[in-house]
């Protein structure tokens, strides 16, 4: 429960309307609120709390409003607690940091360019084995959704999890010093939101803002970019996994790939334990190395860490693998960066050297925020898809009409994931495999849709081996 006086001390706010004294949480959702929760009224560029206060007080039994933007009215909200504040937002994240700084218990910080939320998840599944986990949702890793997650602790909380992203500098340093995390992961250093950074050594500063806020940092030893500024930059313990560089302390040998998912000995020391992942690729080796990592880091033994990982069954939109029309699909819309790109093309170019396809296809939408990189990394990923066994391209959106113009291939032009669905369901055919990807702001998912809605797939939906997961 959240007090009043827990309130006032953390947000440094006053009463102006006295209701409730007490709530058992906190939302900034007019439509989801719950009865005796706390409504904050947060104001973002395309929405304002404020003008859903009544919808949200219907239900809710409190507020917390800006004084700029809040008139009491005397025949208004007279039952329900009002409290006044200079900034909202800033409200949240103290409140936030007032009840982490409350919890004894340890919290995990889990930053890089590709991988956050399934390494996440991954840990999440270990901890689950035997603790109390809280963790961001979804994605929600922003200054908005992780302090919010963080308000939905409870008593029975041990343990916390949370997801924290980066756009531009300092993003991470108001993030860990809202959430206080005592363990940190970087998952890796790759291309991403190159917009609000400008180079990847800016990146990795950024990634790295977690290291001072940590007592131990658990990092990818196999790269040697991240490594690079670990060894410069952080003076705490350092835990690292790998599977290349065979003195890290989390190892992952003999790798095999199946139709199944991903086998592999898990050593930490001379301790090694067989694992069996659900889930297909190489790059989830390294997440659920990390995830073992942080497991380890805070007392799970191997056997505990192998039931979490193999129970782990991936992440909604992340590299799913489906069956359609005696096609396979490749779903990995969530987001797309240059990085993320090379990972999913390398395991397309490992499945389809097995020779169980006839056809490779690539399904690609605009990677966004890369600035001044953007017409340059789309014209190298045209020439990258030129190398390697991909029959058919088709570009989502202009920049990727610069990679079908490298392609050597049979290119296809598509202005809306809507229509590169229309224009794949026409081509496809039994046998062949279709990679989909993109940023999350091209909707790459509607490519799927279109195909799982079209009149041939009729009758097949319930055939399919990849539902959604999460």
């Amino acid at each position: 429960m959240l007090s009043i006086r827990d309130i006032i001390k953390a947000t440094g706010g006053s009463i102006v309307v006295e209701g409730d004294a007490e709530f058992t949480g906190v939302s900034i959702d007019s439509r989801t609120i719950k009865s005796e929760e706390l409504f904050i009224a947060l104001k973002g560029d395309r929405f304002d709390g404020h003008d859903f206060l009544s919808d949200a007080l219907k239900v809710g039994n409190g507020a917390i409003v800006n004084s700029s933007q809040f008139t009491v009215h005397s025949s208004r909200f007279t039952d329900k607690t009002i409290i006044l504040v200079d900034n909202t937002l800033l409200a949240l994240h103290n409140l936030a940091r007032y009840m982490r700084k409350r919890f004894k218990g340890h919290v995990i910080g889990v930053v890089g360019s590709n991988g956050k939320t399934t390494t996440k998840e991954f840990i999440s599944s270990i901890l689950d084995t035997r603790l109390n986990v809280l963790k961001t949702v979804g994605n929600l890793n922003n200054h908005i959704g992780m302090p919010l997650s963080i308000t939905r602790m409870d008593k029975n909380t041990s343990i916390m999890v949370l997801e924290m992203g980066t756009n531009r500098p300092g993003d991470v340093d108001e993030l860990c010093s809202i959430a206080l995390p005592d363990i940190g992961v970087i998952t890796n250093i790759g291309y991403e939101h190159l917009q609000g950074f400008g180079s990847l050594y800016r990146v990795r500063d950024a990634e790295l803002e977690i290291a001072p806020f940590v007592k131990k940092l658990i990092v990818n030893a196999d790269d040697s970019f991240l490594m690079e500024g670990v060894s410069a930059k952080v003076k705490g313990e350092i835990i690292t996994f790998a599977i290349e560089m065979q003195d890290a302390d989390l190892i992952a040998r003999d790798i095999v790939f199946s139709d199944e998912g991903t086998g592999f000995l898990l050593c930490a020391g001379k301790e090694c334990i067989d694992i069996n992942l659900k889930i297909q690729g190489r790059f989830n080796v390294y997440n659920s190395l990390a995830g073992a990592a942080a497991a380890y880091t805070v007392g799970f033994n191997l056997q505990e860490i192998k039931r979490g990982l193999e129970s782990f069954e991936g992440v909604n939109m992340r590299f799913e693998i489906k069956k359609n029309r005696g096609v396979t699909f490749l779903n990995d819309v969530y987001n797309a960066n240059p990085s993320s790109m090379e990972e999913a093309i390398n395991e397309l170019t490992r499945l389809v050297s097995s020779g169980k396809y006839k056809r490779a296809i690539a399904v690609f939408g605009d990677m966004l925020e890369l600035g001044d990189y953007g017409i340059a990394e789309h014209k190298k990923l045209g020439q990258r898809l030129s190398d390697i066994s991909v029959d058919t391209f088709i570009g989502v959106g202009p920049l990727m009409s610069f990679a079908v113009s490298e392609f050597r291939g049979y290119g296809i032009c598509a202005d809306t994931s809507e229509d590169a669905g229309v224009k794949l369901n026409e081509i496809i055919d039994d046998g062949d495999i279709v990679l989909i990807k993109g940023s999350r702001g091209m909707r790459m998912e509607k490519v799927m849709a279109a195909i799982e809605g079209s009149k041939e797939s009729v009758g097949c939906a319930g055939d399919l081996s990849g539902q959604h997961r999460g």
